[in-house]
């Protein structure tokens, strides 16, 4: 009997990635698309609690493809697993997105975050992102996933653990192969041009760059520069255990 996929992302139902993804793993498992219906990237795991969530099917080539959803990529693993499958998958793949998803742009990542809400709920997951968002080269990615997903329905994952695969943007022949890595220490340095709409009204458009803390070592952010696919597990417990006997030394008393 084939293993049960569902296939989820941030950057909407209609991306190029996610088609990628889908032909890539149609032929492995079972697969399910349901996934946002415009784009929901930098959302992080926000949840959709005061509106309705509609949903509508989709078609490609003449068959049915998947759900598009009208909430953010965790909205679309709930809502998934608890109403819209008849069964609870056996993996979930978040992606192929559009650009890196190494070091803190974690944190803001609807595509991690469609990843860590299968991992919330008991199901092995994995995130996977294309280190470019120009010239993709999808098949690269598209190829490390399908190895990727055989070795977790075949092994599995740890327990509680998502796994955050990131290509280099680099044609076949020239990725180096994969590195086990973890987070790399970075932070976005944001840049806020100030507008005048047509009426007066100010608004902003905000950009930036990444700027890396002093990481050095086996990280996320290296691994890929280097032209290495990285693998990086993720625990979602954000406890900063060597920061607690610092608060526990507080004399603090009711």
């Amino acid at each position: 009997m084939k293993k049960k996929i569902l296939i989820s992302n941030d950057d909407g139902i209609y991306a190029p990635g996610i088609l990628a993804l889908y032909d890539a793993l149609k032929d492995v498992g079972a697969v399910t698309v349901v996934a946002p219906a415009g784009e929901q990237s930098a959302v992080g795991h926000a949840i959709t609690l005061s509106d309705p969530i509609k949903t509508k099917q989709i078609q490609h080539n003449g068959s049915f493809f998947g759900y598009a959803v009208g909430g953010t990529p965790a909205d679309c693993v709930k809502l998934a697993v608890c109403a819209l499958l008849p069964e609870k998958p056996d993996l979930i793949v978040s992606g192929i997105n559009l650009g890196p998803n190494t070091g803190i742009s974690v944190i803001y990542s609807g595509t991690v975050s469609a990843a860590t809400e299968g991992t919330v709920l008991g199901i092995p997951s994995i995130a996977i992102s294309l280190g470019s968002y120009q010239k993709p080269h999808w098949e690269v990615a598209a190829r490390v996933a399908r190895q990727i997903v055989r070795q977790v329905l075949r092994a599995g994952l740890p327990p509680d653990t998502l796994l955050n695969v990131n290509v280099p943007n680099l044609p076949a022949k020239k990725i180096k192969g994969y590195r086990v890595t973890r987070m790399g220490r970075s932070r976005f340095v944001e840049k806020f041009d100030r507008r005048t709409d047509p009426q007066g009204n100010v608004y902003y458009w905000m950009d930036g760059e990444l700027e890396l803390l002093g990481d050095e070592g086996e990280t996320d952010i290296i691994a890929v520069r280097e032209g290495y696919v990285s693998l990086t597990p993720i625990w979602f417990d954000l406890t900063h255990r060597d920061a607690l006997p610092v608060f526990r030394a507080w004399n603090l008393a009711w």
